[in-house]
């Protein structure tokens, strides 16, 4: 992988990887079955859901169909009773599969066209989409945290009023530099 765009989304992926885990590092594991209301996603269904959403889109990519035989969508969205650890490790290996991708991927593989659930589309479209879908999760994940934590939440970015204070320190401001690039 020597692209820009490569390495720049692997990059956001990681920081978005790293932001969900520390969304959930304050929390205790009974909480991630909570839903604030009928319907909705809890953190663990969200964690299922975008494991085997990873699973399915990584595994060779860009190859094979985006969407897999063995997946099994809706069932993501029902609460299993898995623990925190089991999740957390179908999400590192998840991980892992993105990780082995990216590692193979070349910039001539960007002038391809992959398919995802039968339908065509280039492999940057296809990268871009898996970058803004893990960042709504993730949003979703960082939501679900705070309002667990509620008055104990610390802030996973700028914290409100230190605006100026964190743009007048020295150092990096963007935090996904740590990631990549």
């Amino acid at each position: 992988m020597e692209n820009e765009l490569l390495g720049s989304v692997l990059k956001r992926m990681r920081y978005y990887r790293d932001l969900t885990e520390k969304a959930l590092l304050p929390l205790d594991p009974s909480q991630w079955h909570f839903q604030p209301a009928a319907g909705s996603n809890s953190i663990s269904v969200i964690i299922q859901h975008l494991s085997g959403n990873i699973r399915s889109r990584w595994t060779g990519f860009p190859d094979a169909d985006g969407e897999k035989p063995w997946r099994n969508r809706d069932a993501e969205f029902v609460e299993s009773g898995e623990t925190a650890a089991d999740l957390m490790r179908e999400w590192n290996a998840a991980w892992d599969i993105v990780e082995d991708s990216f590692a193979r991927l070349l910039p001539a593989d960007l002038n391809r066209e992959v398919t995802i659930r039968g339908e065509g589309l280039s492999v940057t479209d296809a990268i871009t989409r898996q970058l803004a879908h893990l960042a709504y999760h993730c949003g979703q994940v960082v939501f679900l945290s705070k309002l667990l934590q509620g008055e104990g939440f610390q802030s996973l970015s700028i914290p409100r009023g230190n605006s100026s204070q964190y743009n007048n320190a020295e150092g990096f401001k963007d935090p996904a530099k740590k990631f990549g690039q």
